[in-house]
């Protein structure tokens, strides 16, 4: 994939489709150990041990319409091109979270891309639930979105609604902006 946020859009799909009702994006950038950390957590159904130790081949899917799953070995994959490395958490019940670290100067590190589309996205795929939340860290500039906070304020209007969305992205977009800041002034 030629972005990071279209693997984090593949990923944060998985979570829906185990059943989550909160899916929480961590993207950390810290500037002096030239790492990059994305996270995607979730409170799904989980993985049993013997699926978590299958999930990273690209021949492992709980899918019924095909026999191969992607997203995460890509993922992997990626991780390790770029000097890191992907770990995965899951408790049958609790949830489940990937982990990927990338070195931020690796030449192979694709661009973050369209982070704030990828948000909307997913809202408009899923106006009801999850709930989403994601916190983009530049070293301690810290920008966090929660649907959560979004649904009280507008008072159980779906969030797919054009003007809320808009605003949304609008709001995602800012909030990224102003922390990137940080990291462009280094």
């Amino acid at each position: 994939m030629p972005e990071l946020a279209l693997h984090i859009l593949d990923l944060v799909q998985n979570s829906v489709s185990a059943g989550a009702t909160r899916v929480v994006v961590t993207i950390a950038w810290d500037t002096s150990a030239d790492t990059l950390l994305i996270s995607i957590e979730d409170d799904g159904k989980g993985m049993p041990p013997e699926l978590l130790a299958r999930v990273a081949s690209p021949f492992t899917t709980t899918r019924t319409t095909r026999k191969v799953g992607l997203g995460i070995p890509l993922f992997k994959q990626l991780a390790e091109m770029c000097g890191g490395e992907l770990t995965l958490q899951s408790t049958v019940g609790k949830g489940t979270k990937t982990q990927a670290t990338f070195t931020a100067s690796h030449m192979d590190l694709p661009p973050m891309g369209d982070l704030k589309g990828t948000m909307e996205t997913l809202i408009i795929a899923n106006p009801e639930r999850p709930d989403f939340c994601l916190v983009y860290r530049v070293d301690k500039e810290e920008f966090v979105f929660d649907t959560a906070v979004v649904r009280e304020a507008v008072g159980g209007l779906p969030l797919g609604e054009p003007e809320i969305i808009g605003w949304i992205g609008q709001y995602i977009a800012e909030g990224i902006g102003g922390v990137e800041q940080t990291r462009a002034g280094r």
